[in-house]
């Protein structure tokens, strides 16, 4: 999953929509475009809701074993200094590389920045999201939640297939009424209200799935007629979207914000497809890769890094291959490779470091 992130970002460098610090193409009509295009909706449809599930499912266990104070120690050492660090350092580096390599001043974007009180979260808003979840778990928690001494896992049975579809059309529903308020693209204290919708109710099902052990009884006989929807709810994006425009005779259709059959297909979109994708991961990891292996240990206790550190590697190798023309599609496949690898190496010191291998 988070090399899924550093190709997300690599498809927008490469001429799909939205926000990163260089792109070297912007969206266009042409196929290939079109192609980043449903490919970094698809990923914003499931990967970072996946890994809210998961950060959910992992804290429930986490607090009741460390208690309020030493929990909330610990959250804000693994998630607050990363996301001071990227703000201060990461995010001020990474757009002084792209300033210097469009002929500007390297040293002059960092003295802009701090002069005015520019904060860059980056893809650490992450961080800065789940450390206001943790401490509203743990706001809820002392206020109408079992103690945490009386805290015990019960086996309940997986919510049934209807309650999968009520789930969908709610987090659409919120995510609808969200987007008249933050539209999809904008940016509130550094975050995307408009996806949280579905990032707020996904951390609330890993909560559940770790005191129901949900994760341990999923079958593939509950998650099959989601994951066989799949391929019809994908396609229904796309196809909606030119019957819309055929219809309206508008071609450029509003999916972030209003009231529009473009902006509710959006929001229905997400939701039907997430659940599919969300499911088949997690039923083909747990029952296929999950073994004792040497090379995904290595990966997985590198993994917090690497997503810490990608932004100025990805961008600092696209920008050395900024001069070279080749297509699109193959200049992504080759920065796709080379960034994930290079970080993937770079991370690997980094954790070693005494201090630095306690937080990531």
């Amino acid at each position: 999953m988070t090399a899924l992130v550093i190709l997300h970002h690599t498809s927008i460098t490469s001429g799909a929509p939205g926000g990163w610090f260089w792109t070297e193409l912007t969206p266009s009509g042409t196929p290939t475009s079109i192609l980043f295009t449903l490919f970094v909706s698809t990923n914003q449809a499931y990967f970072m809701g996946f890994f809210f599930l998961l950060a959910g499912y992992f804290t429930p266990r986490s607090l009741e074993k460390k208690g309020y104070a030493r929990f909330i120690g610990d959250r804000f050492m693994r998630l607050g200094l990363p996301l001071l660090a990227f703000g201060l350092l990461l995010g001020p580096l990474t757009a002084a590389i792209v300033t210097y390599a469009e002929g500007n001043g390297f040293w002059s974007t960092w003295a802009w920045l701090w002069r005015h009180h520019r904060f860059i979260n980056g893809p650490l808003w992450f961080a800065q999201a789940l450390l206001i979840f943790s401490l509203g778990y743990c706001a809820w928690r002392a206020a109408v939640g079992s103690p945490l001494s009386e805290s015990e896992r019960h086996e309940k049975p997986i919510p049934r297939g209807l309650w999968w579809l009520l789930s969908a059309l709610g987090v659409a529903a919120g995510a609808l009424v969200l987007r008249q308020f933050f539209p999809v693209g904008k940016n509130f204290f550094g975050l995307q209200l408009a996806y949280f919708s579905s990032y707020t109710f996904l951390f609330a099902v890993g909560i559940a799935a770790w005191r129901n052990d949900w994760l341990r009884q999923l079958t593939w006989q509950q998650a099959r007629p989601w994951v066989l929807r799949l391929g019809i709810a994908w396609s229904a994006l796309p196809l909606g979207i030119l019957l819309i425009r055929w219809a309206t005779g508008i071609q450029n259709q509003n999916t972030s914000t209003g009231i529009s059959w473009a902006s509710v297909l959006y929001a229905l979109w997400e939701p039907f497809v997430a659940w599919g994708l969300i499911a088949a991961w997690l039923l083909l990891f747990r029952n296929h890769m999950n073994r004792p292996s040497i090379f995904w240990e290595w990966l997985g206790r590198r993994a917090y890094a690497v997503y810490i550190i990608h932004p100025p590697v990805l961008v600092g190798i696209a920008l050395l291959l900024y001069p070279w023309i080749a297509p699109a599609l193959l200049k992504f496949a080759v920065v796709g490779t080379l960034a994930p690898i290079a970080t993937w190496l770079i991370a690997d010191p980094l954790v070693r470091l005494p201090g630095v291998r306690q937080i990531v």
